[in-house]
């Protein structure tokens, strides 16, 4: 039993049984150890829950970085668009991901900051749509995942449209960068 075994195995449960039902002991038990074992490699069980954040987003960790001829609204766009895809990816993935620090991740944050202010943006304005665009995306992602765990999520009245959440993170995603566009061209001036 490794250190990536064990996570491999932690996200799998994670998808199996959801956030709140990931515990040590059922961990353990699923990996055929004893409980105190995992702790050789974590301390804690928040130590666990990071690796497994920190895992389970590395499909948007790995995506390509900026190159300087991209038009940086289309990489904003796409960036926003792959960190959702990436969370969806894994039940509960919004709430995993809730309050993890990017540990392995700085350097490649840097970058894209770079990449926006090298493209005109505000450094400021830079760092604020970038935090905007990833919360609001948990927090979409949040909902989303919530709907689809909820008992009763069909059961809507009939003048009530369901929520397609695709269409609203998109138009979300739309007023942000619009306002970034904004404070880019009025900063310029």
């Amino acid at each position: 039993m490794n250190r990536e075994a064990v996570i491999t195995e932690a996200l799998d449960l994670l998808d199996e049984v959801g956030l709140e039902a990931v515990s040590t002991r059922r961990l353990a038990r699923r990996l055929g150890v004893e409980q105190p074992s995992l702790y050789y490699h974590f301390k804690t069980k928040r130590d666990l829950l990071a690796a497994m954040a920190e895992k389970a987003m590395a499909p948007h960790a790995d995506a390509p970085l900026p190159c300087p001829e991209d038009d940086w609204r289309e990489w904003f766009l796409e960036n926003s668009r792959s960190f959702r895809r990436t969370l969806l990816m894994r039940r509960d993935g919004a709430r995993l991901h809730a309050g993890s620090t990017p540990r392995g991740d700085l350097d490649r944050i840097r970058r894209k900051m770079a990449f926006l202010v090298t493209s005109g943006v505000p450094e400021r304005h830079a760092q604020m749509a970038m935090l905007a665009a990833s919360r609001f995306t948990v927090g979409c992602v949040l909902e989303e995942q919530a709907e689809a765990d909820a008992p009763d999520a069909g059961d809507l009245p009939d003048d009530v449209p369901a929520l397609d959440h695709e269409a609203a993170f998109e138009a979300g995603l739309a007023l942000i960068l619009i306002g970034l566009e904004q404070h880019t061209a009025d900063a310029a001036r």
